[in-house]
């Protein structure tokens, strides 16, 4: 299950470069229920999500460099880079900002992943993190996917 706020961020922190980050290329299958494959750094993955806005079925599996690159000549819509860095927050959290990248360029968004809906319901979140989307479905990646730009 996962469980998870979504923010645009109104600032980046200080440092940012100083945190564990990963280059991330991920297209879409299918987007409802979601099939994504992802390339995080030299690992692959292939991931179904059900129906959901902040809370949801997540499976990952491993995939090997061939399946991922011959399932992306599958994939719809735009293919989506970013590059997520790791921000160490209170209460054992972690902040999982998103820069993106070629045709998102400019686009930031940050995640916290919850153990339960009721950490995530009473969650405060730093000054920094802005606007709160989690319930705004343009903000998930999967119907960034088909966006026309």
């Amino acid at each position: 299950m996962e469980i998870e706020r979504k923010f645009i961020p109104k600032c980046l922190p200080d440092n940012l470069d100083s945190y564990e980050h990963h280059d991330i290329q991920q297209a879409y299958l299918n987007t409802s229920p979601v099939i994504r494959i992802r390339k995080q750094d030299e690992d692959y993955f292939l991931t179904y999500k059900g129906s959901g806005m902040m809370s949801r079925e997540e499976y990952n599996l491993p995939l090997n460099q061939k399946s991922y690159f011959h399932l992306l000549t599958k994939a719809d819509g735009n293919i989506i880079t970013k590059t997520r860095y790791l921000i160490p927050l209170f209460n054992s959290l972690t902040a999982e900002l998103d820069i993106f990248h070629d045709i998102f360029d400019g686009r930031l968004l940050v995640e916290v992943e919850f153990n339960s809906i009721e950490d995530a319901n009473s969650f405060i979140p730093p000054e920094w993190f802005g606007e709160d989307v989690t319930y705004d479905k343009k903000y998930h990646n999967s119907n960034m996917s088909k966006e026309i730009l």
